[in-house]
């Protein structure tokens, strides 16, 4: 994998991305600052944190993502930010119409000729997901200002920002039923509020997001889950969809039900 960093902006709001790639060289090991890119054009997963967070607090996810074939960009959101000052959680509604200018700049760079991005950005191929206020972030450009773009979303510990809206795109809420945080239920109004292609993890006696932490109860469940659903409505696996029930069912641990 490769790592990047890019500085975009929406008006006078910045936003450091950091974007993680396959890249070319020896599979394995921790992602190479500006490593060249992998031959092939790769889906464009956008990642959104939750409040107080960095993009590199989710690097569990974005890396494992980024080995299964896709590019991965995560801003840092102006305001709800772990380095934000001031901090405004209210700036979270601000915050998919950030996402969307951070794709728009991104895939800028698909014909910018000598970027180590130039040609391996597929812009036809769109998801969005995110953690706690990431994932609310996420499920908002499925609402109010649609992006029409987006192909795919995953919910992780949160909720909508209102009635999705547009072509009817998949989306995978993931949620611990012992969440203290995001109540459970949120999440269950919001897959249960949409008649779009969705599917439900549950995290059982999952709390907030410790399942997010490489060896902790439910974090294989949740990887195998997200990768196998984006590789499915990403890249069309009809294999990885296959996989689904398998990768989200275990006793005692997490239980996936969908309506694809």
């Amino acid at each position: 994998m490769g790592v990047r960093t890019l500085t975009f902006t929406r008006g006078d709001r910045k936003l450091p991305t950091t974007v993680w790639y396959p890249a070319t060289g020896k599979a394995g090991g921790s992602p190479r600052k500006d490593a060249p890119a992998a031959a092939g054009r790769f889906p464009v997963v956008l990642f959104s944190h939750g409040l107080h967070g960095l993009p590199t607090y989710y690097q569990q996810i974005t890396t494992r993502l980024a080995a299964a074939g896709f590019v991965v960009a995560g801003p840092a959101y102006p305001f709800t930010n772990h380095d934000a000052n001031p901090f405004k959680q209210s700036d979270m509604a601000n915050q998919p119409a950030d996402g969307s200018a951070v794709l728009t700049a991104l895939l800028k760079l698909d014909t910018k000729a000598g970027d180590r991005l130039a040609g391996h950005l597929d812009g036809a191929h769109i998801g969005v997901a995110g953690h706690s206020a990431g994932g609310f972030t996420s499920a908002g450009m499925l609402a109010g200002t649609r992006d029409t773009r987006v192909d795919a979303a995953v919910v992780i510990s949160g909720g909508s920002m209102g009635a999705f809206k547009g072509t009817r795109t998949p989306v995978l809420f993931v949620h611990g039923d012992a969440d203290a945080v995001v109540n459970y239920q949120t999440g269950r109004n919001a897959y249960n509020g949409t008649s779009w292609p969705r599917a439900f993890l549950t995290l059982l006696g999952g709390d907030h997001g410790a399942f997010l932490g490489p060896g902790a109860k439910g974090f294989d469940q949740t990887m195998k889950t997200t990768t196998d659903f984006l590789r499915w409505a990403l890249w069309g696996d009809a294999a990885a969809k296959g996989r689904l029930s398998a990768d989200g069912n275990r006793a005692g641990v997490s239980k996936f039900e969908a309506k694809l």
